[in-house]
Formats: structure tokens, sequence, C-alpha cells
């Protein structure tokens, strides 16, 4: 790590913020960090300490732990909660009550260095600094071949940390991402649909589910190739995704030509009237299909079931449900909508 400069995987040189309440020392620290080649942001209090970090979102935080307003001890602890609530929004996108979104967050939201620097020098003092979840600890009057050589290797730390971060987001992504369409995807499906029955079945709040299969997909791909196929099937993932209600509706590609869209906190007439829309939108795609025997376009058979879970049910008898409608609306005649 030592040969490894801190603006190596960054193209802009990192934001320092120095929170201290001398003005003396906010000058020299000013003059050192400058003459690295690193970018400064002073303040004198606990308090402008938490308002610049939301606004400038330095790489590391420099902090004494006596000033007024607010000590270096409490605002350590505030800074942390406040990087920890950013990721926990930053990553709303995943399923943080699942292990893995659970584990990521743990992990990312630490990662902002902050180096206290005091004339406290005493155990406790040293204890209360860690305890508050500083990175790093050093004393007045400042050694500055120490603080270059402790700033340096925080940074680096830092740097790869994030490397490291957007490397697990992008895995998670693949993991739960489906190639041809975009959507999620099946073990996506299966992870959502259990941590949504696990949370409404606390609430005793209901859970629907849609399951679709485009109808004779089997004779489009036979009559106009299967790389036409995959165009169908991300049109048609397109619009029912843009269907999808709420912020919490999850639309999937269950598999094949079947799509499935988990509704939570939804009635069952409130997922009848999703599935209307989607069906509709489906046929204004007007995707021709001679191969069809319902339609000269690409329609919809479609399954609809709705529970309120429990702890003596799973969420396989929902998906039985929507399946075993699903079945019944291709056996009346398919392009339809069926509910359980």
């Amino acid at each position: 790590m030592s040969g490894i400069s801190p603006f190596s995987l960054s193209k802009q040189p990192p934001v320092i913020l120095v929170a201290d309440d001398d003005k003396t020392i906010r000058l020299l620290l000013r003059k050192a960090m400058e003459k690295e080649g690193y970018r400064v942001v002073e303040v004198s209090d606990g308090k402008q300490c938490l308002d610049a970090y939301e606004t400038v979102k330095p790489d590391i935080v420099l902090l004494d732990a006596v000033m007024p307003e607010m000590d270096g001890f409490s605002c350590c602890k505030q800074l942390l909660q406040i990087a920890r609530n950013n990721l926990i929004s930053a990553l709303a996108t995943f399923d943080t009550d699942s292990a893995i979104g659970s584990t990521v967050i743990s992990k990312l939201w630490e990662r902002t260095p902050i180096l206290m620097i005091t004339s406290l020098n005493d155990e406790e003092s040293v204890d209360r600094a860690f305890e508050a979840g500083a990175t790093d600890y050093i004393t007045k009057p400042i050694h500055w071949a120490v603080l270059r050589q402790r700033l340096r290797r925080l940074l680096q730390q830092a740097q790869v940390y994030k490397q490291l971060e957007a490397a697990n987001q992008a895995l998670q992504h693949l993991a739960n991402v489906d190639g041809l369409t975009g959507l999620a995807n099946r073990r996506r499906f299966d992870d959502y649909l259990n941590t949504q029955w696990i949370n409404l079945a606390q609430e005793e709040s209901p859970l629907s589910l849609i399951l679709c299969d485009i109808d004779f997909f089997k004779f489009y791909n036979d009559r106009y190739g299967h790389p036409a196929g995959d165009i169908c099937l991300q049109q048609v993932g397109a619009v029912l995704n843009r269907k999808a209600q709420k912020h919490q509706d999850l639309l999937a590609r269950y598999g094949g030509e079947e799509f499935a869209v988990i509704m939570p906190n939804t009635h069952a007439s409130g997922a009848l009237h999703v599935a209307t829309a989607m069906q509709a939108a489906v046929r204004d795609l007007q995707i021709v299909h001679h191969g069809s025997a319902v339609s000269q376009y690409v329609t919809l058979s479609m399954g609809v079931a709705t529970v309120i879970p429990t702890w003596e049910s799973s969420p396989s008898d929902l998906i039985v449900g929507a399946d075993k409608a699903l079945y019944r609306a291709k056996a009346e005649g398919r392009d339809r909508i069926v509910s359980s």
C-alpha cells in the first residue's frame, strides 16, 4: 500500500475537512495539507463540521476532541450516523432487510475515515475516541511527518474501499438482474417475495402476485426466430415494468416467456386493475404474431392471486394460487385474466 498514491484511484485531489476551534492550528493544518496537494475545508466547531460534512462530502475528517458547541466525540458519533443514513438511502433499491443487503450497508457506511487530533492523550480519552467511531488518533503538538503518513494511509484505504464497494454493488446487480430484459431475475423474485411475506405477516397486510405468460410464444420463436423472440421479450418486459404502479412493486422475469409482479400492500381489486392495464399495454404494442391462435398480435394470459400472509402459510401458497389462475386463463382460451 505504501507505494500507492492517494490520488491514484481518484481524478480529483482528496478533500480534507478540518474541524478545530484553534485558528492557528487550522491555519497550520491547511498549509500542511495544501502542500501535500489536498483540498481543505475548515470549520471551528462540531455543529459546523456536521453541516460541512453533508455539503462537501469529504474524503477524510480531521477532528479536534475539545471544541465549543459540540465536542469531537459527539460530533464523531453523529458523523457516522449521517454516513449510515446516507448509504441506506442510496442503497434503497436493494433489499436492505436481506442478509446480503444488510451486510453491504454495514460494510459501507463507515468508510469516511475520521482522524482525531487533540491535546488529550490519556487512556480514557483515547478509548472514548475509538468508541465514538474514530478511525485513528494523534496528539498535539502535531508531529507533521506522522500526520502526513497517517493521512496518506487512511486515504489509500478509503479509496480501495470505494473500489470494493463499487465492485460489490456491480456483483449484487449481476446476481439479481436478468441479462436479457434488465428486469429482476428469479433469484431476486424469490428473495423479495420471502422478505415481503415476513414483513406483511407482521403487519397483517395483503400481498398480491400476477403471473403473465406470452401466448403461443414458442410459435413466435419458430416463425420469427430467437433474436426476434428476444426483442419481443424485451419490449413486453419494458411495458410491463412501466405499468407496475408502486415503488414497492417488483416485476421479474419468472422464466422463459413468463413474467411475475409482486405487489405488497395490494388488495385483489388493485392487482386486477394493474393486470388489466398491463394486458392492454401489451396489446397496444401491436407486435405482429401470426403464429397465435387468439390474435394477430402478441397477447398475455394472466393469473392473479392475493393473500394475507401468515406464519402458518408460506410464499409457495401464493405462487400456487397465481399459477392455478394462469393455468385456467390458458385453458379457457388465453388472452385473458383470471383471479384465484
